[in-house]
């Protein structure tokens, strides 16, 4: 039985000075030893992720950082990790100690204020001194709730629970729908699954299994077939399917076979619009357009994969989009979490679905990109872009056929 991936996990972030006992905190609320502990300050170096269910909240995903205080050229470049996970958080909980809150935690504060993530602000060690009532007014007065815990007793854990139930976004486990609010109940979607060499052997990639299970959640029917089946599984219905949703790769073969009255998408677009913001990267992609030679392009993939022959981020779609241009372009590729904080060289950044990713953390980068002035589209949109079949794609969504003709009124001169 798989875990719950990433995406669709509450991120939890832990943030404070060094030596606050913010592993100690992560320990007591897991009931694991997930973080080494030590008296020593900066004992943790890179942020620790520690999934779990938080009942009755559901499945969460715990970040334990590194001191935001740290010193030296090490203690900087720890700094830049904890920092980049302010960009992945749904909520914050910042660790300090009874009389030590000063401007350095309202600093903090101030900016996961500005990023609007609730924050949960935990007065630890209560065991030895109890937060003062003028530090809680002042939390409360910032927007942020205030609770004291010991994590060596265990006192105030409970109310720490209570306040992360209070703070979470009370639509982040119940909004999220990858493919079901497309097909009705009852109703059929088929799905257009290449096996070829970046199919994991004896299994499905994650957009596929989110699919499938989004649609079996929304009792709905999932036919599964690959691309050299889908005109014969189309034959065989009685009555035509709902929607497919097709590999972006097999495109063109998928949008020949299936007749035009029936939507067409791909999984890269539902995890577009799941993971981000559809509309935002649709605009994107008529970046495209005003590509030329020379040009730098950006492609960032979340997952770690190890490249294969006919690699769709480092072959594929640069191929597609040379020949689009006409003109010799130059690619730049990001894995992970790695992700340039200045996109200034950049004319177009074209991102992967995002299926090993947060949507946090994917809203944040579509952010940056709209704040540097360069466009953002993803491996779906470019494709289908690429090869003509961008609006057929998009029917599915009315919003994002509409943002296409807003960003066209938007770039092309008016008559006079």
């Amino acid at each position: 039985m798989q875990a719950t991936p990433k995406s669709l996990r509450l991120h939890i972030g832990l943030f404070g000075r060094r030596n606050v006992g913010k592993s100690s905190l992560l320990n007591a609320i897991t009931r694991q030893q997930v973080s080494i502990v030590s008296a020593q300050a900066g004992t943790t170096t890179d942020p620790v992720d520690k999934p779990m269910e938080l009942l009755p909240l559901g499945p969460v995903q715990f970040v334990d950082t590194a001191g935001v205080d740290d010193e030296g050229a090490l203690g900087e470049l720890r700094i830049a990790r904890t920092r980049a996970v302010l960009d992945r958080v749904d909520l914050g909980m910042i660790v300090t100690g009874a009389g030590a809150w000063g401007d350095f935690e309202q600093a903090l504060l101030a900016e996961l204020d500005r990023r609007k993530v609730p924050v949960l602000v935990v007065f630890n060690k209560s065991d030895l001194q109890a937060p003062l009532p003028e530090e809680c007014r002042q939390v409360e007065g910032m927007g942020a709730l205030p609770v004291a815990v010991s994590s060596v007793t265990g006192q105030g854990l409970a109310d720490l629970m209570a306040g992360l139930l209070k703070l979470a976004p009370a639509n982040f486990f119940d909004s999220q729908r990858l493919v079901a609010d497309l097909v009705p109940p009852g109703e059929v979607a088929i799905l257009v699954v290449p096996i070829d060499k970046e199919a994991p052997k004896g299994r499905l990639i994650l957009p596929q299994v989110m699919t499938i299970r989004d649609l079996l959640d929304g009792e709905s029917m999932a036919l599964v077939v690959q691309e050299r089946e889908l005109k014969h599984a189309l034959d065989r219905l009685n009555r035509p399917p709902a929607l497919v949703v097709t590999d972006s790769q097999a495109f063109l073969k998928v949008a020949g076979d299936v007749p035009k009255g029936i939507p067409m998408t791909s999984f890269s677009i539902l995890m577009a619009r799941f993971q981000g913001n559809l509309a935002e990267q649709v605009r994107g992609t008529l970046g495209i357009e005003r590509l030329k030679g020379g040009d730098t392009i950006l492609v960032a993939e979340t997952c770690g994969h190890h490249p294969v022959g006919e690699d769709i981020g480092r072959v594929k779609i640069p191929r597609w989009l040379t020949q689009f241009v006409g003109a010799k372009l130059q690619f730049t590729h990001v894995q992970g979490r790695d992700f340039p904080q200045d996109l200034g060289p950049f004319s177009l950044v074209v991102h992967c679905g995002n299926c090993t990713g947060i949507r946090k953390e994917m809203t944040s980068r579509i952010h940056r990109c709209r704040e540097a002035g360069v466009p953002i589209t993803n491996y779906g949109l470019t494709i289908a872009y690429s090869l003509g079949v961008f609006e057929r794609a998009l029917a599915p969504f009315p919003d994002a056929l509409a943002a296409i003709e807003q960003e066209r009124a938007r770039i092309e001169p008016k008559p006079r």
